[in-house]
This record gives C-alpha cells, sequence and structure tokens, in this order.
C-alpha cells in the first residue's frame, strides 16, 4: 500500500518511516509538516493510507479529514488517548496509535488497513450537487474554507490579492486573478476587465461599458465586451 506521513513533529515522521520501512505491506510516497500541504498533494493525487497526528498547528488531523471528500484509509497516531472515541465516528479511521508506537502494534494497524473496506455511499442525489467543481477552497489564516461557487458573484482583482464577493460573506485571498480563473466553470464565470471576473447568472443591469453585479458597477472592457453579450439571452 502507497501511503502518507502527516506529523509537524519531526522526531514522529522519522519514527514512523522506519516503521514503514520495517514493513512490506507499504511504500511511502511523501510526509508532510503541515495539514495543508498535504490536502494540495491529495486533491491530486490518491493514496492507499495516511499516518495522522492529531494535534497540529491551525489544522488539526480532524479537520484535514473533514476536508478530504474521500479520505483514503487512515491510522491516526498521538500522544493524547482521549480522542479514541471521537476517531472511530469516522468510518475511514481503521486504528488508533498512542506514541510511542512498537512496531508490533503499528504492524497491527497496518493489517487492520488491509483487511478493511470503505464502502462509499451511493445515492440518488443530482450529481451537479456533489460535483466538486462547484466547490473552492481558499486558503485563509492557513485555514482551507470551502465555497460554494454558485454563491459567488464577483471577483475583484487587488494587487497581490484577490477579493472573492458572495452573498454571504467575502474573502481576501493571495492569489491572482488568472490563476482563479482557471479554477472556475466557464458556463458561469466570464472575465471582463483585466481586474474583473463575474458570475455571469447574476448580472442585473448592463449599461455601456459597465455591468451591475448586485451593488457593484463592474467595468466591462472592449476586448472582452463581445464575449459578454454572446452570453445574454437578448430579445
Amino acid at each position: 500500500m502507497k501511503c502518507l506521513i502527516i506529523d509537524d513533529e519531526d522526531t514522529a515522521r522519522l519514527i514512523i518511516t522506519q516503521l514503514i520501512d520495517k514493513n512490506p505491506n507499504l511504500e511511502l510516497e511523501r510526509e508532510f509538516s503541515d495539514a495543508i500541504s498535504a490536502i494540495k498533494f491529495l486533491n491530486k493525487n490518491k493514496t492507499d493510507l495516511i499516518f495522522l497526528d492529531i494535534h497540529m498547528p491551525d489544522f488539526t488531523g480532524f479537520d484535514l479529514i473533514q476536508t478530504l471528500k474521500n479520505p483514503p484509509h487512515i491510522v491516526l497516531t498521538t500522544s493524547d488517548k482521549s480522542f479514541a472515541i471521537e476517531a472511530f465516528e469516522y468510518d475511514c479511521i481503521v486504528d488508533y496509535l498512542v506514541k510511542p508506537i512498537t512496531q508490533e502494534r503499528f504492524d497491527k494497524a497496518v493489517n487492520k488497513a488491509l483487511s478493511s473496506k470503505i464502502i462509499q455511499p451511493t445515492t440518488n442525489l443530482n450529481p451537479s450537487a456533489v460535483n466538486p467543481k462547484n466547490e473552492l477552497y481558499v486558503n485563509i489564516d492557513r485555514r482551507l474554507i470551502k465555497i460554494d461557487m454558485n454563491r459567488i458573484y464577483l471577483i475583484e482583482a487587488k494587487g497581490d490579492y484577490i477579493l472573492v464577493k458572495t452573498f454571504d460573506q467575502n474573502y481576501t485571498v493571495h492569489s491572482t486573478l488568472k490563476k482563479i480563473e482557471e479554477k472556475l466553470p466557464t458556463e458561469l464565470f466570464l472575465k471582463v476587465h483585466r481586474s474583473f471576473i463575474i458570475n455571469a447568472k447574476h448580472i442585473i443591469d448592463i449599461e455601456d461599458n459597465s455591468v451591475l453585479i448586485e451593488k457593484d458597477v463592474v467595468p466591462v472592457s472592449r476586448s472582452n465586451r463581445p464575449e459578454l453579450m454572446k452570453r445574454l439571452n437578448l430579445l
């Protein structure tokens, strides 16, 4: 099984690496000292098993699990016994190891992961309701915050940051307009100016070279105006 280590302590990662090396069923892919870096990796890559610390700065092991849509098998590694009951409320968690961890106890946890099966629920939900393309995660103060893209009506470039405006709240994110544009569904969003992206569904009014989105008047550049007009169902 391919596996990851996520633990903020250098010594703990080294010990778990040594335990993995002695188990013929495991292949260590990567190790991470913080949850945010691990989540970015897992959003693009799959693994079979994660050895996950609970206590990490700003973003706990449980926060990480809740962020992942389809988490793999997880073995919690911690010095704290008090979270054992909470841990097994998660179907993906197959074992709970308390530090210091012996090779015998470690191997037992690996065997549980090998023999267990995580059953993915099947429902009759509309696929668009659970489509990850309808969701965007933004990194704010080392927290990943999920935003429903349908709730975004305007994105504005502000130097090294972008301002994401939703019907619920506004978010200032360290990013570029080009980078977020690549993440947005083209059927909803349109760049109308070098500093603005709008959700075309929420246009209220168009006058000359500007559009009204909610209470924001947004300029439309001459080069982007033809594409905007194509989107409109004109009478």
